[in-house]
């Protein structure tokens, strides 16, 4: 396959390292070889990288697949493979490679031998070893047109250059290198192995699943910092982190040939979790960011998981039923803030709507989507106790979900549509926000007319529904923007959940009309953040894993 590396990121499974052009008013327009820890807040840009002809730099075309990267020009090129998770190889015929760091405080470049460089790069807190296997390199620190920039030129012998790029933390060990043949080997395996354990979709979906299944493949990162296990980052662009909501739709597309893997993504933010209960917003690498958090759908994807593997045993419900536990009492005795019964989010971002129209006229909010996901996780608690032998707490739960389900509708339902309710003036808040339908995905727990009258609205076109799926904002709506983020554009969360939600309620072909929908626009136009709801066409960030994730569950799972 070819990848697009103007929207989608050159990187391995396991690795930090990444590949991409960068644009940005602080740094130099080009192609740069990034690391990725520490989160968004850094773009991660270490080295720029040229080719370079007689000491001057000269174009390139970038020609790229899942696992080779190709600077090419007229009569050489340069190829470039991340083999293993902290080394990038590099063989060059023809052309020279210069790869340039701008200066900052403390980072610095020295010979470490005739043939090798560490590089300290401090302000991205990890070291570099650039070996050379065959040619030669040298350093400048005031090369012309190249200021407050250090400069490292590989240089050929007789046309031919190979070298190393490896990070690490502490201490570098000397090694040998295999050929450059054979390291782009050993990745093509790795990368085969995992396209071959992908979900199955359709034949007609096969450009999708090549495009997803490299964009979660490449955006897996190793245990590092405060990730314990094995962690599927949103992207290697610019979202950079892991949030509290997106883990689980990418574990969902693991569940059912990579359980394993799925279960570090589903429990990687139990592994952080606060003593009060509460998980964070996001978490990297470096540090976990609590000002916010997510919606608790943690109960629905473990019951989703638990449907579709046996992987899931009584040892990883014993590990997962008491931090869910906390998880789902957080909400009910830190986020109700008016002691009625109904909990709020205090900001969009804690709903990952982050600015639905039901958050325009100001914050807390209690949402009727919020009472539901609880709903569910309360059922889905109870029936973990059951076969966790905790028979009273089994009841407990069952009683509390009940409970929180009449309030709920008491709470939120007028004669036909769900409002959000400002948490402290108590005032409905007027919106056309798609996230108001959300009570719909507790199925047939919800009450026969209810579901009919929501149903009717999401059916009728040129509200919600379009050609490619469900508008987050209705259309017609005075806020409905093109590229408004959660006020109009199509999103692979709220696609699932709705697709879920449509069929628990025994719309199974209208559930199979919107998959289908969805499915066809990724298929067409690439695994984005969002898409314009009208168009289909792509928006935000261009390589998204939850995109990629959801795509590959409903290709599988809901349009056949």
């Amino acid at each position: 396959m070819n990848i697009n590396v103007f929207e989608v990121p050159f990187s391995r499974y396991g690795s930090y390292l990444t590949i991409s052009p960068l644009e940005d008013k602080n740094i130099k327009r080009g192609l740069y070889l990034r690391s990725v820890r520490g989160g968004d807040e850094d773009l991660g840009e270490v080295f720029r990288i040229e080719t370079v002809l007689n000491g001057k730099p000269v174009p390139y075309e970038t020609h790229c697949s899942e696992v080779l990267m190709e600077l090419k020009i007229k009569n050489g090129g340069i190829k470039l493979c991340i083999s293993e998770p902290n080394l990038l190889r590099i063989r060059s015929e023809k052309v020279n490679l210069r790869l340039i760091m701008k200066k900052r405080s403390y980072d610095n470049i020295i010979r470490a031998s005739e043939n090798s460089f560490e590089v300290n790069c401090s302000s991205k807190r990890v070291k570099f070893m650039i070996s050379l296997i065959k040619g030669k390199a040298f350093i400048y620190r005031n090369l012309e047109g190249y200021d407050g920039e250090i400069v490292v030129d590989l240089l050929d012998d007789n046309g031919i250059m190979e070298a190393a790029i490896e990070d690490y933390k502490t201490v570098w060990k000397e090694r040998e290198f295999e050929s450059f043949d054979a390291s782009l080997e050993t990745v093509e395996k790795d990368y085969k192995s995992w396209y071959n354990n992908s979900l199955n979709v359709p034949e007609k979906y096969l450009k999708g699943k090549e495009l997803a299944s490299y964009i979660t493949w490449s955006c897996v990162v190793n245990p590092e910092g405060i990730l314990r296990r094995r962690a599927m980052y949103m992207s290697k662009n610019w979202m950079t982190n892991i949030w509290s909501w997106d883990h689980c739709f990418n574990a969902m597309a693991l569940t059912k040939n990579n359980p394993e893997l799925a279960f570090d993504q589903y429990v990687t933010f139990m592994d952080v979790q606060d003593e009060s209960g509460a998980f964070p917003d996001f978490i990297n690498d470096t540090y976990a960011l609590w000002n916010y958090c997510k919606p608790p759908i943690h109960g629905w994807t473990l019951k989703w998981m638990m449907e579709r593997t046996d992987y899931i045993n009584e040892d990883r419900l014993k590990e997962v039923y008491e931090p869910l536990c906390k998880w789902t009492n957080w909400w009910l005795k830190y986020r109700d803030y008016d002691k009625d019964g109904i909990p709020n989010y205090n900001h969009g971002n804690d709903s990952g709507w982050d600015n639905s129209t039901i958050f325009k006229e100001g914050m807390a909010v209690e949402s009727p989507d919020l009472s539901s996901f609880l709903i569910i996780q309360m059922d889905v608690l109870s029936e973990l106790s059951k076969r966790l032998n905790k028979k009273e707490e089994a009841l407990n739960w069952k009683c509390k979900a009940d409970k929180l389900l009449n309030k709920m509708i008491d709470h939120f339902w007028r004669e036909d549509h769900f409002v959000a309710v400002d948490s402290y003036t108590h005032k409905d808040i007027q919106s056309n926000s798609l996230i108001l339908y959300l009570p719909l995905i507790l199925g047939k727990r919800l009450r026969e007319d209810i579901r009919k009258k929501l149903i009717s609205k999401l059916k009728k076109k040129g509200e919600f529904l379009t050609e490619f799926g469900f508008a987050t904002e209705n259309i017609n709506s005075a806020y409905y923007e093109a590229d408004g983020y959660w006020r109009g554009p199509i999103w692979a969360p709220s696609t699932m959940l709705f697709v879920y939600a449509l069929k628990e309620c025994g719309e199974e072909e209208f559930s199979k009309e919107v998959a289908k929908k969805f499915c066809v626009m990724a298929n067409e136009n690439g695994m984005s953040e969002n898409y314009n709801a009208l168009t289909g066409k792509t928006l935000r960030d261009k390589a998204f894993t939850w995109t990629s994730s959801v795509f590959l569950v409903l290709a599988k799972e809901y349009i056949c």
